[in-house]
């Protein structure tokens, strides 16, 4: 099949499907150009600003949506300095009117400027802001890997595990400073719960097969993940503490990175239909597996079910692992960057995922609407799987 490239955003790519029996019909898929910003970067200027607590502000409001001008063309103008503590004055350049004016004191200047970043995005979009939250992700160095957390921009990480081992898939309790994981260090690949406080770990399913990527309910009371105890890899749930452990699926294809839905009733998971893999969904509380109606792309995997509901974010498999976002009812999905292991901020609207940079893969912050990307600082070692906590 011949494939040609009309602009350097368009991408065509063709899948021949599984053949499912005599006289099926290759299917051909077209994927097109990757999708436009839906918003302008709201424009700021910073005045009287310098050192780590300009970078700071420069970096929260450019993955929230904004975009840093001179103050003849700003919309707002943040004015405010940096001594031993952080000042900020908001005003709107248009009405005249002042918005805030703070001064913020306590922890490192880093801190006090993220409070800040976080006040000037509450008191423009009405939104909270994001700077002051937490991710955990895997970082592989050498033939082991480490569940680590750090803030959301990657600056203070954190080794939390000690396995010398295989860790992945990192899910935080909502609310609460405790993941669950997955770890090779007993031979097997088993989930474990582990409380960041108090250092507390303890074995949350260890059964025959593989036992891997949990997911814990938005209320915290329920984990999903999948588990193949019964042959092939099945959706079940339990309780928080592992008992009454639920099998929901029990089909012979790979079900895969259990996602719930913001009111905790519906669980979405990548899994084959028709020999082609697909996103579907099924109650949390046991039904039927339906597929997720998902137009213009290829090889769906790793949903992430936006906190206020509306999207699933998803990696797709084409020419390259490509980010993309669909609605949560199902419909044309769009592609936005590549990538993959998508995870989405509390804002439900920026996404953080992985890329690949000169070899190594590296973490990532996508604003949706704008389409701004900036990378996290980075660690010695390949970063992935990152789950943002909410």
């Amino acid at each position: 099949m011949n494939m040609r490239l009309f602009s350097p955003l368009t991408l065509w790519a063709a899948l021949v499907a599984a053949w499912c029996g005599p006289g099926r019909a290759a299917e051909t898929i077209r994927i097109t150009e990757y999708a436009a910003a839906t918003q302008k970067p709201i424009p700021i200027a910073l005045v009287g600003y310098s050192g780590e607590v300009e970078q700071v502000l420069r970096f929260d409001l450019y993955v929230v949506g904004f975009t840093v001008v001179e103050e003849a063309a700003a919309q707002f103008t943040l004015r405010g300095g940096n001594g031993s503590e952080v000042e900020g004055r908001l005003t709107d350049n248009l009405s005249r009117a002042v918005k805030f004016a703070r001064t913020y004191r306590g922890g490192s200047l880093r801190s006090q400027a993220h409070a800040l970043a976080d006040d000037v995005v509450e008191a423009v979009t009405g939104q909270k802001g994001i700077a002051r939250t937490k991710i955990a992700f895997k970082l592989v160095t050498g033939q082991t890997s480490e569940i680590y957390v750090a803030d959301y921009d990657g600056h203070g990480a954190l080794a939390v595990t000690r396995d010398g081992s295989v860790v992945a898939a990192p899910a935080w309790v909502p609310g609460q400073r405790r993941l669950y994981y997955v770890t090779y260090k007993f031979g097997n690949a088993d989930i474990v719960w582990h409380d960041l406080s108090t250092g507390t770990r303890q074995i949350f399913a260890r059964y025959a097969g593989s036992n891997i990527t949990p997911a814990v309910s938005p209320d915290g009371r329920r984990v999903a993940m999948i588990l193949s105890k019964g042959g092939s890899p099945d959706l079940y749930v339990a309780d928080a503490d592992g008992k009454n452990l639920r099998q929901l699926t029990h089909t012979r294809e790979d079900e895969s990175s259990p996602t719930w839905s913001p009111d905790g009733r519906t669980i979405c998971v990548a899994t084959r239909m028709g020999g082609r893999r697909v996103l579907a969904t099924i109650p949390a509380s046991g039904g039927t597996l339906k597929p997720l109606p998902v137009v213009g792309v290829a090889n769906p995997s790793e949903p992430d079910w936006s906190p206020d509901g509306k999207w699933i974010a998803f990696t797709a498999q084409m020419r390259n692992f490509e980010i993309c976002v669909v609605p949560a009812g199902g419909g044309e999905a769009k592609l936005y960057t590549a990538g993959e292991d998508p995870t989405w901020a509390p804002n439900s609207r920026t996404l953080m995922f992985t890329r690949r940079v000169n070899g190594r893969r590296v973490l990532s912050l996508l604003d949706v609407p704008t389409k701004q990307i900036k990378d996290a600082a980075q660690l010695s070692g390949n970063c992935s799987q990152p789950a943002w906590a909410r």
